[in-house]
């Protein structure tokens, strides 16, 4: 992409923990002609560029299983200074993965009549705890498919320690959360990628099994499958074997622990656990769980343009071809798993950094050649500048303390706690920040900066968010947040902008239909509901951008131009 200009739609990250609202627009994609890097010097020379040239982990473990066996491939090492050589049984953090074991759980205990898909949660939980309903109750469905309604992360996940944010979010602010919050949209009806929902499957399938969700799945799923190096809590034998995770910066960084939301993210694993766990996914190993492994593959909801939701995995299918996958992050690892069904080919790769990058288009590409690697002028892979944190007193601090409208449905929250000066978005925990000057200040969780602007007393009056090239401009308010007002639009004035954009070679924005509800998917993003304000405009809530389209004398749009920060970009109708 370094010929191309930048793209951006800066959309809320789906990653463990992420303050970045930027997903970066694919590179186009590679000719067809393209042979995949199958060999393992291919593919060790893929490593070696991401780790040495891109520093974008200390070390990569890749495994493989089809038809001929499973290899592993590895580069770096578990540490700076780490002599010791990476190998299958190198114990990383795999984060939400975790998700897919949870949903396998389910599909268990639905084969074990103990449970049925469309049991509302409100029957396993505590007397007392009142599950939140709108049109009709959540079902355990639901959660596994990511359609509960319930959001991204509950409203009240403040942790005390943001270098192992999960930690002390128990089971009682789990359900003081569910008690309190108010679905804005029925259960079923749209997807949204929710840790929240998740935990509380694991949590209420542990509950329903009368036992720990570590111990849940230690007895149903990674004892029967054999993988004796997979779990929470780490046997000295997996501790010596546990590789260190860093942070973007690659600086050393905290394992997370997980409570009442470990069903989400709590397990680690090996790459030779995770092709065992394959196997029997693909079939190359008979296994009792066999029929609760089939129910988990079979898509249930649409999940957005071109991917579909099944029981914790997403399923994407493009030219022929069907990927099964999901990834992963923690504080210190980026993880994915995938697999094609119809090759019967499946990859794992796990990196100890929780870098932009992550190890994903790796993991595609080695299943899918047409999926395209990281292009060197990739944002994702720029190196964050060093900073250098100076003290200022609590006090000048303060006259920075409340919200700023980034968009809609999206404010940073600027707060103290004692001597900790905290940024939060909209559905994402607190993060630190630290001062680099009066009014500039950085986080050390992501490459992102604060810019605070003032008036002439010195009140603020918008703080800057630095991110990834971009800078988003939020006001500060006092009151409830400016929403433009949102007009109906009849069905067939909607059809008339479905279709694809293209910016440039490889770039597109595509529209798409749900009855009364239009969404927009940039390539490489998912999609978003945008809302009209106007006939021919139309804007987004979670981030600050808008649509306007151009149409010719019979109505027909002919071009669409996208507003965001401060640029008009404007793309023709393929």
């Amino acid at each position: 992409m370094r010929c191309q200009p930048r793209l951006h739609l800066l959309l809320a990250a789906t990653i463990a923990v992420s303050l970045s609202l930027t997903a970066t627009a694919q590179p186009p994609v590679r000719p067809a002609s393209a042979s995949p890097p199958r060999s393992d010097a291919d593919i060790r020379r893929i490593l070696v560029e991401r780790v040495d040239t891109h520093r974008q982990a200390v070390g990569i473990v890749v495994g493989l299983i089809d038809a001929s066996g499973r290899r592993i491939v590895t580069y770096g090492s578990g540490a700076k200074g780490d002599a010791r050589p990476l190998d299958g049984d190198s114990v990383f953090e795999i984060g939400s993965i975790t998700k897919v074991f949870t949903s396998l759980l389910l599909a268990a205990a639905v084969e074990r009549k103990e449970v049925a898909m469309t049991d509302p949660i409100q029957r396993y939980l505590p007397s007392g705890v009142k599950a939140p309903e709108r049109g009709r109750p959540i079902t355990l469905l639901d959660l596994a498919t990511q359609t509960s309604g319930l959001p991204r992360m509950p409203d009240n996940f403040a942790p005390k320690d943001a270098s192992n944010p999960y930690a002390d979010y128990s089971s009682e602010r789990l359900y003081e959360f569910l008690t309190s919050y108010r679905l804005t949209r029925d259960p079923g009806e749209q997807y949204e990628y929710s840790n929240v929902g998740v935990g509380l499957l694991g949590h209420l399938l542990a509950q329903r099994a009368g036992m720990s969700y570590e111990a849940l799945v230690k007895a149903r799923v990674t004892e029967p499958l054999g993988m004796s190096s997979t779990g929470m809590t780490l046997s000295p034998a997996m501790q010596a074997r546990l590789v260190r995770g860093h942070d973007r910066s690659l600086q050393p960084a905290k394992n997370w622990d997980l409570d009442a939301l470990a069903g989400a993210g709590g397990l680690r694993s090996t790459a030779n656990d995770m092709l065992t766990f394959l196997s029997a996914v693909l079939g190359y190993t008979p296994s009792p769980l066999a029929p609760a492994i089939a129910a988990t593959l079979a898509p249930r909801r649409p999940a957005g343009p071109g991917m579909e939701i099944a029981l914790g995995w997403h399923v994407v299918s493009g030219k022929g071809k069907g990927i099964i996958w999901h990834n992963g992050g923690t504080g210190g690892y980026r993880t994915f798993m995938g697999f094609d069904p119809e090759a019967r080919a499946g990859v794992v790769v796990l990196a100890n950094a929780s870098t932009p990058a992550g190890p994903d288009d790796i993991g595609r590409h080695l299943l899918d050649p047409d999926s395209p690697l990281l292009a060197a002028g990739s944002p994702a892979l720029a190196q964050p500048r060093e900073r250098t944190a100076i003290t200022i007193a609590n006090e000048a601090f303060d006259r920075y303390v409340g919200r700023y409208q980034l968009a809609p449905a999206a404010l940073i929250t600027i707060s103290r706690n004692g001597d900790r000066f905290l940024v939060q978005l909209t559905g994402q925990p607190a993060f630190d920040i630290f001062a680099e000057g009066e009014r500039a200040f950085f986080l050390k969780a992501v490459d992102a900066q604060i810019t605070f602007e003032t008036d002439a007393q010195g009140k603020p009056v918008a703080l800057i968010l630095h991110q990834n090239g971009v800078n988003q401009r939020a006001p500060r308010i006092e009151g409830e947040p400016i929403v433009p007002k949102v007009i109906t639009l009849d069905v067939k004035v909607l059809e008339t902008y479905v279709g694809r954009y293209d910016f440039t070679p490889g770039i597109s924005l595509t529209i798409t239909r749900q009855d009364t509800r239009l969404f927009a998917q940039l390539t490489g993003q998912g999609a978003a509901e945008i809302f009209a304000s106007a006939p021919r405009e139309f804007f987004y809530k979670i981030v600050n951008a808008q649509l306007t389209f151009e149409v010719d004398a019979e109505g027909r749009a002919t071009a669409v131009v996208l507003h965001q920060a401060g640029r008009d970009q404007r793309a023709t109708r393929n």
